[in-house]
């Protein structure tokens, strides 16, 4: 048989990979705690599940609608973002997709084509660095590093800016480091952006999840930033509701049009019952985003306090959703996640996973748990030594 390279290289997906783990372990320690696959550590609200059952069963909702996403949606995402980001943001500048990795995927084919280049931090999101594969993309990297708490260093990006790039990807809050990249940072990689004509897609899928409700960036706020920039986003993260799969993109104008040219080829519309049922709970569910935000803050400081109690341990960085933690194994990070699964029953992503120079690492999604289960970390990880 005889397959797409592209795809070929590439390896199975490492959550299903961690996943299969799970059999070994045989329940010594107490029930799983699964801080791998970053799914949020709380159910959707009852007002939100009541509004996706009524749209499920709304027979207009069966057929296609607009590419570009449901007006009710984009309208009520527009205008969250213009409140959250403190500028004006239109709903035709606001595409609804199938979830944030879809998203990613249809910016990446937007601006950059086969044998382009895309300049990506290491560690990096896999999905990312595959998505820019299978396509063709080469993917070029930017390395940040531990001693920094994986902070990008806006210099080392311009030095690693080739004749083919056409684009920075980033994440902030970062996947898998946690990082939230500050402003000044952001604002000097669209500075880069601006000066070598090309564009910076970030996705911000753990927005909701950040220790401060303050704007994260202020680059809706320069000028011209329709020509330079596409954000991405995940609903399914931020209504707990990934089965669903809805993300959004905001990107001017111009760039919405031809993002829809890709979408119309992938999957028409985005699901559209999730999308009529969202719409209004953006506003409504306002005050339980918070309150979510704010149990992330309480389990993040419990992951702390548990990891101070371990020897061997230490957390290089963390932030909204996820820590990256150094192990005390001298494994790889496959065979130190893996005994830990078998061992102690608490399922973690290796760092390997993420780009090479990273096996001294796992990473650890905090937020997937509550603040009992995170305070059994030190108990069951501190007597797990080899």
């Amino acid at each position: 048989m005889r397959f797409n390279p592209a795809v070929a290289r590439l390896t199975a997906p490492p959550v299903a990979v961690v996943q299969q783990w799970i059999s070994q372990y045989d329940g010594s320690k107490g029930a799983l705690i699964d801080l791998s696959q970053a799914v949020p550590g709380y159910p959707a609200h009852d007002d939100m599940l009541a509004a996706l059952g009524s749209a499920a069963a709304d027979p207009s909702a069966l057929s296609y609608g607009p590419i570009e996403g449901e007006d009710t949606l984009r309208q009520a995402y527009a205008s969250h973002c213009s409140n959250l980001y403190t500028t004006s943001v239109d709903p035709g500048e606001v595409m609804i997709t199938a979830g944030c990795n879809q998203a990613f995927i249809l910016a990446a084919l937007t601006v950059a084509g086969a044998g382009d280049d895309v300049l990506m931090l290491r560690p990096c999101y896999f999905n990312h660095s595959s998505t820019l594969g299978m396509a063709g993309i080469n993917v070029t990297w930017a390395d940040t590093l531990a001693e920094d708490s994986f902070m990008p260093d806006p210099e080392v990006i311009r030095a690693a800016i080739t004749p083919g790039t056409r684009a920075i990807a980033l994440v902030s809050p970062n996947n898998p480091t946690g990082a939230i990249y500050p402003d000044d940072v952001m604002q000097a990689i669209m500075d880069i952006c601006v000066e070598r004509d090309i564009w910076l897609i970030l996705d911000e899928t753990y927005r909701d999840c950040m220790p401060s409700d303050e704007p994260p960036h202020h680059l809706l706020n320069r000028d011209g930033w329709q020509d330079r920039l596409i954000l991405l986003y995940s609903f399914s993260k931020a209504y707990a509701i990934p089965g669903h799969r809805l993300g959004a993109a905001i990107a001017g104008r111009a760039t919405i049009a031809e993002m829809a040219k890709v979408m119309d080829n992938i999957q028409v519309c985005a699901p559209r019952a999730a999308q009529i049922a969202t719409a209004p709970m953006i506003a409504h569910l306002a005050d339980w985003r918070e309150a979510n935000r704010v149990e992330m803050v309480e389990r993040g400081k419990a992951f702390q306090a548990a990891f101070s109690q371990l020897n061997g341990w230490h957390i290089a960085s963390m932030g909204a959703y996820f820590g990256f933690a150094r192990h005390p194994f001298e494994m790889t990070s496959a065979e130190a996640a893996e005994y830990l699964m078998r061992e102690t029953g608490v399922l973690t992503i290796p760092g390997g996973f993420f780009g090479d120079g990273q096996e001294g690492f796992l990473r650890i999604a905090f937020a997937n748990a509550s603040v009992d289960e995170i305070n059994q970390l030190a108990g069951r990880l501190g007597g797990s030594g080899r």
